[in-house]
């Protein structure tokens, strides 16, 4: 009998922790379905974050290290530089991202590291019981935010992948959601274009995923995803925000578009630039 379907290989065993409605596990999926599709999961490192995916390294049968919090891109930048042939990425949320690693977020992105970013944007702090986030958008009620954020007092939301397009070290920064069939092959072909990115020595890349959080927004799953949709894509436009003229062919290997004035050149810990 004919194989329609079976569960992906860069998966283990383990049942997911994540609430009903979270996306987080259709994100995993689509990561792991990329690794496998590269041939990747016995060179790639994955760098788990602070948040509700702090334990993804359970669930992704690659190596996988943990960070402190926000600062998985430093780690990931330690590793790539070491193993600069092995898919390196970071998995990390709104929080760890946007807030407590802003810095290092930053840097990473203004360097080039060749290093791959999955930055999961579900607009509030999901494991620490839903307090205001970076993104929380303007009028959003969280724990920290009771009557609903208030840009006079607390800022306005911070649009990353907009933000992170300005840098040069930049090569492809793509913004995409989950919400149904037709979004969920756009985010896979974005994650794979990233580790693309990645394998050709282009530089630094990143894919933005809006999620939903049901629990913390005090919704039902399919009332979440609508949310999201009416809401979260007004603040956040689905879009590539840089490199979006860059291809590869059917192998995967760059054919054309513009890169990072660093791009092939990265540098392993003890070689010197001559």
């Amino acid at each position: 009998m004919a194989v329609v379907f079976e569960p992906t290989k860069g998966l283990t065993d383990k049942p997911f922790h994540y609430c009903p409605g979270c996306c987080h596990g259709i994100i995993h999926r689509l990561v792991a379905e990329t690794l496998v599709a590269n041939d990747a999961l016995e060179t790639a490192v994955g760098v788990a974050s602070v948040g509700c995916t702090y334990n993804s390294y359970e669930y992704i049968a690659c190596d996988m290290v943990q960070a402190a919090h926000g600062r998985a891109p430093a780690v990931a930048t330690g590793i790539k530089r070491n193993l600069k042939d092995s898919f390196v990425f970071t998995y990390q949320g709104d929080g760890d991202l946007a807030s407590i690693g802003t810095a290092e977020i930053v840097h990473a992105a203004a360097r080039s590291e060749n290093i791959t970013v999955i930055f999961v944007n579900n607009a509030v702090y999901g494991m620490t019981s839903g307090q205001m986030a970076p993104t929380t958008l303007v009028g959003q009620v969280t724990t920290t935010s009771p009557w609903g954020r208030d840009p006079s007092y607390q800022g306005y939301p911070i649009n990353v992948s907009e933000f992170l397009s300005n840098l040069a070290g930049a090569a492809y920064i793509e913004r995409v959601c989950v919400t149904d069939f037709k979004n969920i092959q756009n985010a896979k072909r974005a994650i794979q274009k990233a580790f693309n990115v990645q394998k050709n020595k282009l530089g630094f890349s990143l894919v933005e995923v809006l999620s939903t959080c049901p629990t913390n927004w005090g919704k039902e799953p399919l009332a979440a995803m609508e949310w999201l949709k009416e809401n979260m894509e007004k603040q956040y436009p689905l879009g590539c925000y840089k490199g979006a003229d860059i291809t590869f062919d059917a192998e995967g290997n760059y054919v054309s578009g513009a890169i990072p004035a660093t791009a092939n050149n990265c540098v392993n810990v003890g070689e010197v630039k001559k």
